[in-house]
């Protein structure tokens, strides 16, 4: 007998108990494994044309976020059609796309911090987040990814395949969510983000679970579903980079009894 799903949760940890059954019915440890693989390898062949569009732009560290925040239309959980050739004209659109946030509040919160974690969102997507990594002191950066698959979400045997262990150190935080709920993460991983002086975010999953911590984040995604919509303040198809204590969030936090949304 299937176990009734308990919609009072986020829609990150209905997800993850979603996509758990899922590998037991299938008996796939990993099934999104070979699209991961090719969206890495994409967007691997696009990063030495992106790094020099953050070298010429005059604003380097603005053209990085935004080229980040372009990657996390790399999400299967929303669009289980997604073509290379999508990903290509996202690039292409990057700099004509609405984009809100306050780079300048980014750019004091990355000279005050002598810790930075930095929380991934998918396999491939990770790759656009080397560009803006790269723009910050990577000695004081821990990137952290997934504990165990679900949906494309980068692991460890993605952040490798993307090269990130050669740019900053890697982990992950224990958990097979789709997002981060800090009760169901590895007890290291909880220490590492109690001593962060600042959290990067990426992806509405990590938005969903975390923006009512009380903690210095910020969250780098694109509006995908009209719920984060509204909660965030803005349009569908916006690239947001915002602070957790600019949303608009009611008690009980985002999504808490409505139908899972199963991307991020």
């Amino acid at each position: 007998m299937v176990a009734k799903l308990d919609l009072r949760q986020s829609p990150p940890a209905v997800t993850q108990s979603m996509h758990r059954r899922l590998r037991e019915l299938t008996g796939r440890d990993d099934p999104y494994v070979h699209a991961k693989d090719r969206f890495t390898r994409l967007a691997t062949e696009l990063l030495p044309e992106l790094r020099a569009k953050v070298r010429a732009a005059r604003d380097p560290l603005t053209t990085a976020v935004r080229l980040a925040i372009t990657g996390n239309v790399i999400d299967l959980g929303v669009n289980g059609a997604l073509r290379e050739e999508d990903v290509r004209h996202a690039v292409e659109r990057t700099l004509s796309e609405p984009f809100v946030g306050d780079t300048a509040h980014l750019r004091r919160a990355i000279a005050q911090a002598e810790s930075i974690l930095y929380l991934a969102d998918n396999a491939g997507e990770i790759c656009f987040d080397r560009l803006l990594i790269e723009q910050l002191p990577t000695d004081k950066v821990t990137l952290v990814v997934r504990g165990g698959p679900v949906i494309n979400d980068a692991t460890l045997e993605d952040a490798r395949a993307a090269g990130l262990h050669e740019v900053v150190e890697v982990v992950d935080n224990g958990s097979d969510a789709p997002g981060t709920i800090l009760g169901g993460c590895s007890a290291g991983f909880c220490q590492r983000y109690e001593r962060a002086d600042l959290v990067i975010a990426k992806g509405q999953g990590n938005f969903e679970t975390l923006n009512e911590e009380p903690k210095n984040i910020l969250f780098l995604f694109k509006v995908k579903c009209p719920v984060i919509a509204a909660h965030a303040g803005q349009d569908l198809g916006t690239h947001v980079l915002i602070r957790g204590t600019d949303t608009k969030t009611e008690p009980g936090g985002i999504g808490h009894g409505r139908e899972p949304y199963p991307g991020n």
